[in-house]
């Protein structure tokens, strides 16, 4: 990767919504850089690029995923087969056209006025992932992926894709981006399988960027930016050579019965 001159302001500068910095570009060794200290792109198309580093910051400890009966029973009987980097086009084309972002803010930046935020189910207050992931961010991202840094994780049934995640792996640390589901259960599927490898692969934590009840629900807690940025400090660093043929190697070694034995185990 290039060098360049892009420098981030100091993640504990942002405003009250997490805005840190606009402008810039998307290049790989930007992306990696602002991974690195905490920081995530997230903007609209007709926006210029928007950096973030919110406080609180959401994440997952593997060891702390929380598997429901109904999860264990998709996992053990749902016939599906779960794979990782078979088609990262694919998962982020899936996580573009679905209706609900699993990395989407529950409340709209005072700094963002769009008609692409609408309420969910839940009378949550959500962004359109057709309007956040652009042409620029698949761009990126299959560069990214290209180059062995990003990742991710499909669910197949009948050889259907009808599941998946996507997210950025540097040192001990995950940074999830988005998921999506077509049928009942399979991101959280998809997120059990994640965290089973995570487990295995010695990773800290997952980084879910902002808090969703969806992933709440599997068990993600706030944390301070502080303790956050200190704990990234700790365990992130740089890209690994191998990194997608030891992820992929790990993967296809996991069963149903290895993820649920792994993921009801507790540290």
């Amino acid at each position: 990767m290039q060098d360049t001159f892009i420098q981030f302001p100091d993640p504990s500068s942002a405003n009250i919504d997490g805005l840190l910095a606009m402008g810039g570009d998307l290049r790989p060794d930007t992306l990696v850089r602002a991974y690195t200290q905490g920081i995530f792109p997230w903007f609209n198309d007709d926006q210029p690029i928007l950096w973030w580093s919110p406080d609180p910051r959401l994440v997952l400890y593997p060891s702390q995923f929380k598997v429901t009966r109904s999860l264990l029973k998709s996992i053990r009987n749902g016939g599906f087969t779960v794979t990782a980097n078979t088609c990262f086009n694919r998962v982020l084309d899936a996580c573009a056209s679905r209706g609900l972002s699993a990395t989407a803010t529950d409340i709209v930046p005072a700094s963002i006025e769009s008609d692409d935020f609408y309420l969910d189910q839940d009378g949550k207050v959500q962004m359109d992932p057709t309007t956040w992931i652009t042409e620029d961010m698949h761009a990126a991202y299959r560069e990214l992926h290209a180059l062995g840094i990003a990742h991710s994780v499909e669910v197949w049934h009948e050889q259907q894709l009808v599941g998946g995640l996507y997210g950025v792996k540097l040192g001990q640390i995950f940074y999830g981006e988005s998921m999506f589901s077509v049928v009942s259960n399979t991101s959280k599927v998809a997120s059990a399988y994640l965290c089973a490898w995570a487990r295995s692969a010695d990773i800290h934590f997952i980084d879910c960027q902002i808090h969703s009840n969806h992933l709440a629900s599997l068990g993600a807690i706030e944390i301070p930016r502080e303790e956050f940025l200190r704990e990234l400090k700790t365990h992130t660093s740089a890209p690994e050579s191998d990194g997608t043929r030891k992820l992929n190697i790990a993967f296809g070694q996991l069963t149903p019965e290895k993820v649920t034995e792994n993921v009801i185990k507790k540290s």
